[in-house]
């Protein structure tokens, strides 16, 4: 990380920390008052998501339905695959709350932060202690991408929207292992909510 002078704020990000298992103690080994924001979403979506980016690297990629279930009879959950074991965020904070208190943590829902931005963005300047300088009048919703977007900076030639890897369509992935994938995250999802004092809705 580079210095850090009074007045300043240093931000990294990477979306492994939440997930790796030794992350919280490397972060808190370098600083425990590190204040952390985590963006989630719906866990079933978030695993659709990234089986269909792996699915743009590499077309013969097994189907998501074989890759989520150990035994398509029994509908048991493959919680070994990284895309089903990213979403049990109750079973993440656990780690991360053994190195830093709830209060060091900001949980920024990945719906709103589609459907009202500016509201997401000003409980992460609130969270930082920043004056609320980011609004509405900074975003406009690009509908080809189904993503809102940063209007154009002064002095840029473009606005700023997110790269070629987001905003893919989705496969169609069979309803009832959807479900079977809402049933197996519900407990979990429950579970985070009242860790992280907050109902993202997902059920």
């Amino acid at each position: 990380m580079p210095r850090t002078l009074d007045g300043q704020i240093t931000m990294e990000k990477t979306p492994s920390y939440f997930v790796t298992k030794e992350a919280p103690a490397r972060v808190c080994a370098m600083n425990c008052r590190t204040k952390l924001i985590v963006v989630v979403r719906d866990p079933v979506t978030r695993a659709v998501s990234d089986y269909t980016q792996t699915l743009s690297k590499n077309p013969g990629l097994p189907t998501f339905q074989s890759l989520a279930l150990k035994n398509a009879t029994t509908g048991l959950i493959d919680t070994t695959w990284s895309a089903v074991r990213i979403g049990l965020y109750a079973t993440h904070l656990e780690n991360w709350l053994q190195h830093f208190p709830p209060s060091h943590f900001l949980f920024v829902s990945g719906e709103r932060l589609v459907s009202d931005p500016a509201g997401e963005m000003g409980r992460v300047q609130d969270f930082l202690g920043l004056k609320r300088v980011v609004s509405d009048k900074h975003f406009y919703f690009n509908q080809t991408k189904g993503f809102p977007c940063l209007k154009k900076p002064e002095g840029s030639s473009r606005p700023r929207c997110l790269g070629k890897s987001k905003g893919r369509p989705h496969p169609q992935i069979p309803s009832e292992v959807l479900q079977r994938l809402r049933d197996f995250y519900r407990p979990f999802n429950h579970r985070f909510y009242q860790m992280s004092g907050q109902d993202f809705g997902w059920d």
